[in-house]
């Protein structure tokens, strides 16, 4: 709680949690905190991803009308408010054609219990489906020096749309940090699914990226959000990055790779070390789709 508080106190106003994080015990530990600042702070949720297993890749993507209004419903249970200012599609299922899950999400907006809409992990062709039905406030996706697939198409159609961008993993999972030993993972760590963590070859990017960062007397994870917030001039779009800590002192770091402001130079540098990034992001898709 002390990290939310010390948030607060930076000027930090989203927070960010979803109903599968900790199987909803994350937005209950966080709802006293959003009720004691609520004029002060925007509550972003999601839902759509509902584990069946305990194995951390048993989970199934939900998108059917009638389980977004339970969704919505349980969130609000236990955030303990009455609307929620941002609500995400946590995930896209195929099945579900795209327009009802967001006309259902519409209909939740009219009712009052949702304020804006988001996505996250859609293609720019989804997002533009999603948007015509009804509008899309947000756009939340992996992106960062590790994951720059989303500048082929989805964040020009964001920018294009005037969706804001909302990445996450903005660190590359802790490896950005350049504190991260992939030796070191306990078996219950997901990192150890993801190949990108065992490629010798992107270790030169998180050495250059730490090389940068003691130019400016600054951490390794400032450049890298640094180098992720000044795409937001690049691309002409809103760049909000939610990186993750539970530590007041990682939180201040984080906080001070918003106002660095890197070379030409080092920006180009860590862009042509970013292209030759090996390793899939993907662990693989979420089985059982139904």
């Amino acid at each position: 709680m002390a990290t939310l508080e010390r948030a607060l106190a930076r000027g930090v106003t989203l927070f960010d949690t979803a109903d599968i994080y900790g199987e909803g015990r994350n937005e209950e530990f966080i709802a006293p905190f959003i009720r004691a600042n609520r004029d002060r702070v925007t509550l972003a949720t999601k839902f759509g991803i509902n584990r069946f297993g305990p194995a951390i890749d048993q989970v199934r993507i939900e998108n059917r009308p009638e389980y977004i209004r339970r969704a919505v419903d349980g969130s609000l249970r236990r955030l303990g408010i009455e609307v929620i200012d941002l609500y995400y599609m946590h995930r896209r299922n195929p099945a579900v054609p795209l327009a009802e899950s967001v006309g259902a999400m519409a209909d939740l907006v009219k009712e009052g219990k949702l304020r804006f809409l988001g996505l996250s992990e859609v293609s720019a062709d989804e997002l533009r489906e999603a948007h015509a039905v009804h509008p899309i406030t947000a756009l939340q996706t992996e992106w960062s020096l590790f994951s720059r697939h989303v500048e082929d198409s989805i964040v020009p159609t964001a920018a294009e749309l005037g969706v804001g961008f909302v990445p996450y993993s903005p660190l590359g999972r802790g490896q950005l940090t350049g504190r991260v030993d992939p030796g070191g993972f306990d078996e219950k760590d997901v990192r150890k699914l993801y190949d990108r963590f065992v490629e010798d070859d992107n270790a030169r990017l998180v050495d250059a990226i730490k090389a940068i960062a003691a130019r400016y007397d600054a951490t390794a994870a400032q450049v890298a959000l640094a180098w992720l917030h000044s795409r937001s001039k690049v691309f002409g779009l809103s760049v909000v990055p939610i990186p993750g800590t539970r530590k007041p002192s990682r939180l201040d770091e984080n906080v001070g790779g918003a106002q660095l402001v890197l070379s030409d130079a080092d920006l180009a540098e860590l862009g042509s070390l970013a292209d030759r990034v090996k390793g899939s992001r993907d662990m693989g898709r979420p089985s059982d789709r139904t």
